[in-house]
């Protein structure tokens, strides 16, 4: 079952027995409802029913495509500082799916506007370092899932279902001996920055360029110590991009601020309010990070 599907019959499930939730996601299913579609909406609510088929859920019927357009359609919530919401990215990271490279299907639960559970799967991450992985190699198995829930720490699992494992953020305190995550896509994040950031900083090694929330999923574990987002000026962050993976972080012992400094506030609704970016690393290494940080757009600043 993929991810997608297996969300999707979490949506439905919950909707056709009554149990009362709200969910805040990316997608709606206005695509799905043109012509153009039908053929997909058709092969997707097949998808749905055969997984409740095979997985055994009771008392649920065989679903129409209506149902299945009013569950994608569930997701419009549009969060905030009360009650619980479900965050969901289905595809996050869809140029790296594309490519058949990384994505992770994202889900995290806010209470009061706070992460207090997140869950990531990552497919195609090696369930060894990213950064020394080779996975033309037939011993280098990929499939992660992390999950975390605040107060109980992050733990990794191989998508076959093998025993989870508790993971911890880097301990480094060497920048120079630090290794940083940035996106794949130089339209989504401002490699120039990042990589002034890192001169600033002695960083020696190259950067880790992937897709999606398996960037935070990876440091979690310790692959790399820094995590650098700058996208372009204008572009809003969303809830939906960074929920899952922020908690995953958090309870590994790192640290998920603002360009300024500040924690990320996901109270505020379907979008983050915060300074230029977003910067990822353990407690020990963030003050030099963010003195790097606010050097740097200064300089990129009074250069324009």
């Amino acid at each position: 079952m993929s991810g997608s599907q297996a969300i999707v019959s979490f949506i439905l499930e919950k909707e056709l027995t009554s149990i009362p939730f709200s969910l805040v996601a990316e997608e709606d299913s206005g695509d799905l409802r043109k012509e153009e579609s039908r053929e997909t909406l058709h092969r997707i609510t097949e998808l749905v029913n055969d997984t409740f088929a095979s997985d055994g859920t009771i008392g649920i019927s065989p679903v129409s495509e209506e149902d299945v357009l009013k569950a994608i359609d569930t997701g419009k919530s549009e969060g905030g500082p009360h009650g619980q919401h479900w965050v969901l990215d289905p595809i996050d990271g869809t140029k790296g799916f594309l490519r058949g490279e990384q994505y992770a299907i994202a889900l995290a639960l806010l209470d009061e506007g706070k992460v207090v559970l997140g869950v990531l799967a990552c497919p195609n991450l090696p369930l060894s370092s990213i950064a020394r992985s080779n996975l033309s190699s037939s011993e280098d198995k990929a499939g992660c899932l992390f999950f975390a829930e605040v107060g109980a720490g992050t733990y990794m699992q191989s998508l076959d279902g093998s025993p989870p494992t508790k993971v911890h953020v880097s301990s480094n305190e060497n920048p120079e001996e630090a290794s940083f995550f940035e996106s794949y896509e130089a339209a989504h994040s401002s490699h120039d920055l990042s990589g002034l950031i890192a001169t600033k900083l002695g960083v020696k090694a190259p950067p880790v360029r992937i897709d999606s929330q398996a960037k935070y999923g990876a440091l979690s574990r310790g692959d790399g110590a820094i995590y650098l987002r700058f996208p372009r000026r204008g572009y809003i962050e969303k809830i939906w991009d960074h929920a899952a993976g922020y908690i995953v972080v958090a309870e590994a012992g790192g640290v998920v601020n603002d360009a300024g400094g500040k924690p990320l506030d996901f109270s505020k609704g379907r979008y983050l309010d915060l300074d230029t970016g977003i910067v990822v690393t353990n407690p020990k290494l963030m003050p030099a990070l963010l003195k790097a940080v606010q050097e740097s757009i200064s300089e990129k600043a009074s250069s324009l």
